[in-house]
C-alpha cells in the first residue's frame, strides 16, 4: 500500500490510520489482498487532536477507509473489511 498517491487506473482511497494500531494494520492486509492502494493518512494518539478525520467522518477513531470513488466514508475495521470484501474482493 502507497502512503502517497493511487495509480490511476486504481480507486481512489485514503485510510486515516495510527502507527501500531492493530485494527488499522487488518485494514492494510485487506487492502494488500487485493492489491489496492489508499493514500495513508497517519492521526495522533491522541484523540482530542484528531481533527482532520473527524472533519472527514465526524469521528475521531480510526481506522477510517474514503472511497472517493463511490462516495463512501467508513469507520471500524470490521466493516471496513467486509466493504472491501464486497467491494473489491474476488467475487465483486
Amino acid at each position: 500500500m502507497s502512503d502517497e498517491d493511487t495509480p490511476a487506473d486504481g480507486p481512489e482511497l485514503t485510510l486515516y490510520r495510527l502507527h501500531g494500531c492493530p485494527y488499522c494494520e487488518r485494514v492494510v492486509r485487506r487492502l494488500d489482498r487485493y492489491g489496492l492502494s489508499a493514500r495513508s493518512r497517519f492521526v495522533a494518539g491522541e484523540h482530542s487532536t484528531r481533527d482532520a478525520v473527524a472533519r472527514e467522518a465526524g469521528t475521531r477513531s480510526v481506522p477510517v477507509l474514503i472511497d472517493h470513488d463511490r462516495g463512501v466514508t467508513m469507520p471500524e475495521s470490521g466493516r471496513i473489511v467486509e466493504y472491501l470484501d464486497r467491494t473489491y474482493g474476488e467475487g465483486a
